[in-house]
């Protein structure tokens, strides 16, 4: 069972014709769990307890499937490097005993872990190689001087080819780029791959996902089991034939014959005549004319005031029970052909930005003359676009600190639609 929050569980999908015969769980169908005196019961349980793994079992020459979404070693959480190391020794230790007991072992999923300096898009650190995570992957994979049992498919078929990449960063918008790295394998016992590989590609075509899917192609035929396993999903109550429908969602309300303008019946708890549903509602009143925030006192403006003088055209109050009055919006203080005065003093922004005289403002003008908002953005010189303000997160003398960058995603240096090197700090002049 899960004990962490978040999005770690797997689920395999198999078509009718490969139905498993079996899936962990039952009766020890699966089993060969290798050697686990490296690992304390506790142990055992925590790498069991976040839903990353799931394997099923095919027959005749049998056919095991461990479908895995491998912990992600954050730097800045050094426990999570430890597990994912523990995570992966324990995953290792399964499949090879599996192969040791005969029949063939495929492990797909996200390994969260890039492999070769091919399978990155920024390899260039000299430490590359010395990732726990990529020191893993080179014993347990197949090479010539080496004595791993597994392949990587595509690698396999497809040995060299670059930018074969399968998750990129959202927030940069690098997938447009294709500024990536290779997370996600279909990785084989070479046996297997060897005598039955038939394709392997990566998708990233298809959207959905900050990762695409990745395709195996096995020339072997299965052969189904007559029925599912009893603990696969399917036998859940709440999946087994009760897929929900759209239509399942949406209910039906009837309508109220002597309903004010034929709306719908009130329902709930103190429903009746008066319920606010029914209630025919007020037009909402606009929103304030700005000039109303600096209202002159009367006869300190000249033509404009005679808009705001009670019975002249002007407002209007609308009586409530207590007898005060609720304005509706003022009107314009500019005059009808005349020139406006200043308003307590201040006289608004757009009468300095070319207006003519009796000329009137829209609200889009005077909401900017009183709130310009901030500075537009610089834009860079390779693209001639506004670039994008970003703040320092890295610990360090200047986190907070704002700044701009070009407002590309990032990729190679000769794409030219990939991000420049332009960088200034926010609050500074050209440099």
């Amino acid at each position: 069972c899960r004990t962490r929050g978040g999005y770690s569980g797997v689920a395999t999908f198999c078509k009718d014709s490969a139905t498993p015969l079996a899936r962990p769980g039952e009766g020890g169908a699966v089993g060969c769990y290798g050697d686990l005196g490296a690992f304390t019961p506790q142990e055992l349980k925590a790498l069991d307890s976040e839903g990353r793994a799931h394997r099923v079992l095919e027959q005749e020459t049998t056919l095991t499937v461990i479908n895995v979404y491998c912990p992600r070693a954050d730097p800045q959480r050094p426990e999570r490097a430890a597990y994912q190391a523990s995570f992966y020794r324990l995953l290792q230790g399964r499949a090879e005993a599996l192969l040791r007991d005969g029949g063939h072992v495929v492990i797909l999923g996200d390994i969260n872990t890039s492999h070769r300096p091919i399978d990155h898009c920024e390899p260039g650190d000299p430490v590359f190689r010395e990732h726990p995570g990529r020191r893993w992957l080179d014993g347990f994979l197949w090479a010539p001087d080496g004595q791993g049992l597994f392949v990587y498919t595509f690698h396999l078929l497809h040995p060299s080819q670059p930018y074969a990449f399968t998750c990129w960063r959202i927030d940069t918008g690098a997938r447009l780029t294709n500024h990536g790295t290779r997370l996600d394998y279909v990785l084989a016992d070479r046996a297997l791959a060897l005598a039955e590989l038939r394709d392997a590609r990566v998708l990233p075509e298809v959207p959905g996902s900050d990762h695409c899917p990745v395709l195996a192609e096995l020339a072997a035929t299965f052969l189904p089991a007559p029925r599912c396993p009893p603990l696969c999903t399917r036998h859940m109550p709440e999946f087994a034939g009760t897929q929900q429908k759209l239509s399942r969602f949406l209910v039906r309300v009837e309508r109220g014959a002597g309903a004010a303008g034929g709306r719908g019946t009130c329902r709930g708890a103190g429903a009746g005549p008066g319920c606010s549903a029914l209630r025919q509602r007020r037009p909402p009143r606009g929103q304030a004319d700005l000039l109303s925030y600096f209202r002159a006192a009367q006869g300190q403006l000249g033509t404009g005031t005679a808009h705001n003088a009670p019975g002249q055209g002007g407002q209007e109050s609308d009586q409530n029970a207590s007898g005060h009055g609720t304005q509706e919006p003022a009107q314009d203080a500019l005059g009808q052909g005349g020139q406006q005065e200043p308003c307590n003093g201040m006289v608004p922004r757009e009468l300095t930005m070319g207006q003519a005289a009796g000329t009137q403002p829209s609200s889009t003008a005077r909401w900017r003359a009183v709130l310009p908002g901030p500075a537009p953005p610089p834009c860079c010189p390779a693209h001639g676009e506004p670039c994008a303000l970003r703040t320092v997160r890295k610990p360090g003398p200047n986190r907070g600190r704002r700044f701009y960058v070009c407002a590309q995603p990032p990729g190679r240096p000769n794409d030219p639609r990939a991000r420049c090197d332009f960088f200034r700090w926010a609050g500074e002049g050209r440099s």
